[in-house]
């Protein structure tokens, strides 16, 4: 049995979307042959941690999960610094280099957003010989918000910092890396790109796994307070999950088609509500949102309701097993991850998906039948997609109509599948040499 140290620092019962691949993975790695643990920051540490005790009865307890300490967000914040890298990195730090000195590991997986955290595997490949293997969840280097003339989260000034230092870490990371693995076909490409000696086939491309048995926790959990009021005489359309500025489009479209759609059809429309969960990461009372100021401009504003801060794990699945129809906000980024698709499909609830047309979200939900699945790109027509959601989606039943499509056919997303890939990237991390010598 092979052993590989798993640094997740935003782990369970921290509802985090970074910690879901590993989440998922631990019920599957024994039986493919690896023994696990976790190095994680302690909830306690993590600013602003939306807590959920359910996601820890989905792994087994055996698995050892060690939780470091670092500074506290509430005394640092009072001299601006935040960042869980800059309070708790030197506790990981300090746990690995113990762990890795008196246990002996085949292999570390940095499976996290919180890229400086990658810094450690050069280290501990130098100081104890043990491969380690990257997980891009997002980029490391980021261009989108440059190349858009977006507002990167966290101002400007914040962002360029974390670029400045991506742009010279990165480089040095990759060299010695043993494997990397991504959510997006994209990235290796544009990793190849960014570095010429750098080989895109040696990113492996695997997407979040899903599991059913997540869907039917969250039908017997129900939330104490819900954040939609299924009971009344209205029908509620549920979108969860993060909704930047990348998704104006997305949202542009949607809300205008509702506008026509209150024109042509006014006693409908008005049963209809919309309701956006979870869709800031900043922590109470800070959060933006986002979807309201869109409908603002659009004029629906009073259809629809807006829950910015995160929710507990299994609280936003819930919603999607109880809703009316469902809503999927794609990115006008191409290389936005499709993970956050296969729950929504798995619920079976009418589906209307909206994402970038060169998004892997377009084909998934084609794939399952779902006719109200839209694809657009920054010179789409905004007006024109708007008429087509609106004669499909509401004038002509598409939101009543619901997802029934063939599941087999995503199996080999489930997460037993997803993880049986990343134990063939682990292998091969653990057998071959680094990137370059």
């Amino acid at each position: 049995m092979r052993r590989v140290l798993i640094v997740s620092p935003h782990f369970s019962p921290v509802n985090a979307a970074d910690m879901q691949r590993v989440r998922l993975a631990l019920p599957h790695l024994r039986a493919l042959g690896w023994e696990s643990t976790v190095l994680a920051v302690a909830p306690e540490s993590v600013e602003g941690a939306v807590i959920d005790p359910l996601l820890e009865q989905t792994y087994p307890s055996d698995i050892r999960v060690i939780r470091v300490k670092g500074l506290s967000p509430r005394h640092t914040r009072r001299i601006g610094l935040g960042s869980l890298w800059w309070r708790c990195g030197g506790a990981l730090r300090r746990a690995g280099d113990a762990l890795l000195a008196r246990n002996p590991f085949d292999l570390v997986f940095f499976s996290t957003t919180q890229f400086d955290a990658f810094t450690l595997g050069p280290r501990w490949r130098k100081l104890f010989g043990v491969p380690f293997v990257l997980d891009y969840q997002d980029p490391w280097v980021n261009d989108y918000y440059r190349e858009t003339n977006t507002r990167p989260p966290g101002g400007p000034l914040k962002f360029w910092f974390s670029q400045f230092t991506a742009r010279r870490r990165e480089p040095a990371v990759l060299r010695t890396a043993s494997g990397v693995v991504s959510v997006s076909s994209a990235y290796g490409p544009s990793l190849q790109r960014r570095y010429p000696w750098f080989a895109s086939t040696r990113v492996q491309t695997i997407p979040f796994g899903t599991s059913a048995s997540d869907l039917e926790i969250a039908r017997q959990h129900p939330p104490a307070v819900s954040l939609v009021p299924f009971d009344d005489d209205h029908f509620h359309h549920v979108y969860t999950g993060r909704c930047g500025p990348d998704m104006a489009i997305a949202l542009t479209v949607l809300f205008r088609a509702f506008k026509r759609f209150l024109s042509s059809h006014p006693s409908e429309a008005a049963r209809h509500r919309f309701h956006f969960i979870g869709t800031d990461y900043a922590p109470p009372p800070l959060g933006r949102r986002r979807a309201r100021e869109v409908a603002e401009h659009e004029g629906v504003a009073a259809y629809v309701s807006e829950h910015c801060h995160r929710v507990p794990y299994f609280e936003a699945l819930h919603y999607l097993t109880r809703a009316d129809a469902l809503m999927v906000i794609g990115s006008d980024d191409p290389t936005y991850s499709a993970s956050k698709i296969f729950p929504y499909l798995f619920a079976q609830r009418p589906l209307l998906t909206l994402a970038h047309e060169q998004s892997q979200m377009i084909p998934l939900a084609s794939g399952q039948g779902i006719s109200t699945t839209y694809g657009f790109t920054q010179q789409t027509s905004i007006d024109a997609l708007a008429a087509q959601v609106c004669a499909q989606w509401f004038e002509a039943g598409g939101c009543h109509k619901p997802n029934q499509g063939d599941l087999e056919r995503l199996s080999s997303h489930t997460a037993v599948n997803m993880t049986a890939l990343l134990v063939k990237a682990f292998d091969a991390a653990a057998d071959n040499a680094p990137l370059l010598p």
